[in-house]
């Protein structure tokens, strides 16, 4: 029998594996919260199967999503990654991964972890949302508003509140699988 997936990603194999192993999976690393922030400031505007085709061009880009690395990108860096076209090269999504592993590490030493940090937002714990639909998710929500607004108080860009529920849909923080989806227990 056919597992019932969230509808958002039937039909395409990459799509259909993010889901099935990643989508939703709460993630307290600070190195894997720093890869997902960054994929989803660049999928800004963007649909995020473009960022998933360009995903282990974005790794190898920047050195693995390693923030004490991105943090010291000097302008020679910047020019390449501007050149790659393997990764989406918009100056101004470059310029804020550089900026955001600074703020990130900033975060980090006053809270002892990003993750900390993060998830203090919602104490430590996945919020269970109950859609029947994929589309009856928000796109935003008041508690995503407050942690891009958080974010950007710390120096943090392209942190919008849509980018940020973005964020704890795919690391967690909440989970807006479909009640009929495989994984809505799962996760």
């Amino acid at each position: 029998m056919e597992k019932h997936r969230c509808g958002w990603c039937v039909g395409d194999p990459l799509y259909e594996a993010y889901h099935d192993l990643e989508w939703g999976v709460p993630v307290y690393a600070d190195d894997q919260l720093f890869e997902f922030l960054i994929l989803e400031t660049f999928q800004a505007g963007l649909s995020w199967i473009t960022i998933l085709r360009k995903r282990e061009n974005f790794r190898k880009a920047f050195d693995f999503f390693d923030y004490k690395k991105i943090a010291n990108y000097d302008d020679d860096k910047i020019a390449d990654l501007l050149s790659d076209s393997g990764i989406i090269r918009n100056k101004l999504k470059v310029n804020a991964t550089v900026s955001n592993a600074k703020a990130f590490m900033k975060v980090q030493d006053e809270f002892g972890s990003f993750s900390k940090y993060i998830w203090g937002f919602v104490d430590g714990k996945p919020i269970k949302n109950k859609f029947k639909n994929y589309k009856d998710a928000p796109a935003n929500t008041p508690l995503s508003d407050k942690i891009s607004k958080d974010l950007k108080k710390r120096g943090f860009k392209f942190v919008g509140s849509t980018v940020i529920y973005a964020h704890m849909q795919a690391t967690g923080m909440v989970n807006d699988h479909e009640v009929s989806c495989f994984r809505y227990n799962e996760v």
